[in-house]
């Protein structure tokens, strides 16, 4: 808990000993509802609780949730196949179920142990963190601290700075980013002469809306960044790795990268800003020519209006619906 709080982690933690009746208590459950990650610790007594089994069960149906299971003196494929402890605790929940005599209890407590074989089940398939004693808790509990906060992209999270003289081009963008249709991809081109404010303003909007996207990424200075050496391809890295794609560091050509951001895009509703494109065959490899998630946002800030329509992904069947907001001086 302490690890978490100095990572600048919000934390809530369950540590109520004494626990009566069998429906979890409200607090806890908007706990649970509220938040974007939990940490599960599943030792050799887990399953011995009911109390415990209601908050997996409720943990494992949140849309969007990020779950690191600790498997703590406990391996896994028991969690998974209910064996050992985990398999006593299951049984001796069934007996109880089968001793009830009242029929209405009978039936709830069969449906309840029903998902909590499948909470279980679920929570052993993702890849969690094994301590068994064999490596020093500090050492564990360091790793699961720069896991959650990597996940929950706390590099993100900087404070928002105040923007002057901007609430109209704000409020034009943030309508863009709300507006969301589960059939389309949209883009939204931000133009204008050079210096006037194209990135401040996009790096706000996309400060303000990332976390209501699947993943995201925001790539800064592209005009700047391509005439260095290998430049394109250390965006497409960067960009893969903001969005979480497994194997990012092992890709050494770009013609490989944009293969792997297509279906990366393809599968995850994305809030992608582009920010300083002067070419639209940047946007070729960056994004692809397959097509987006539904749902997902591509901002692009350019000092030319017309290049994002010339993209190959515009020549496609159903091209992109497309927005261009030219962003004047202050008055």
């Amino acid at each position: 808990l302490k690890a978490l709080q100095e990572a600048t982690i919000d934390t809530f933690f369950d540590d109520a000993e004494i626990r009566i009746g069998d429906v979890l208590k409200p607090e806890l459950e908007n706990a649970i509802k509220s938040s974007r990650a939990s940490i599960i610790i599943l030792s050799p007594n887990y399953a011995s609780s009911t109390w415990c089994l209601d908050e997996l069960a409720l943990i494992m149906d949140q849309p969007k949730h990020i779950v690191c299971p600790i498997f703590y003196h406990v391996k896994p494929s028991d969690v998974r196949k209910q064996r050992n402890s985990f398999g006593d605790a299951m049984a001796e929940h069934k007996q109880r179920m089968e001793t009830e005599s009242d029929e209405v209890k009978r039936s709830k407590l069969g449906k309840k142990i029903e998902k909590w074989k499948k909470a279980l089940t679920e929570v052993a398939d993702i890849k969690g963190v094994e301590a068994d004693g064999s490596r020093r808790e500090t050492i564990i509990i360091e790793g699961i601290v720069k896991e959650i906060s990597s996940r929950l992209e706390l590099h993100k999270r900087s404070e928002i700075p105040k923007l002057i003289g901007m609430e109209s081009s704000v409020r034009i963008i943030s309508s863009f980013l709300n507006n969301a249709s589960s059939h389309t991809t949209e883009f939204l081109t931000i133009w204008g002469m050079a210096g006037i404010g194209k990135t401040y303003l996009a790096d706000y909007t996309f400060k303000l809306h990332y976390l209501e996207f699947e993943s995201s990424c925001f790539l800064e200075d592209i005009e700047r960044r391509c005439t260095q050496p290998n430049g394109l391809l250390e965006l497409q890295k960067q960009l893969l790795k903001d969005i979480r794609v497994r194997g990012w560091m092992d890709i050494d050509n770009v013609s490989a990268a944009t293969l792997k951001i297509e279906k990366s895009l393809f599968r995850k509703r994305t809030l992608l800003v582009l920010d300083g494109i002067n070419k639209f065959e940047q946007l070729d490899v960056l994004i692809g020519t397959k097509g987006l998630h539904p749902g997902s946002k591509i901002i692009i800030t350019s000092k030319n209006g017309s290049l994002t329509e010339k993209c190959r992904l515009f020549e496609t069947q159903v091209p992109p619906k497309h927005t261009k907001h030219l962003l004047q001086g202050l008055n």
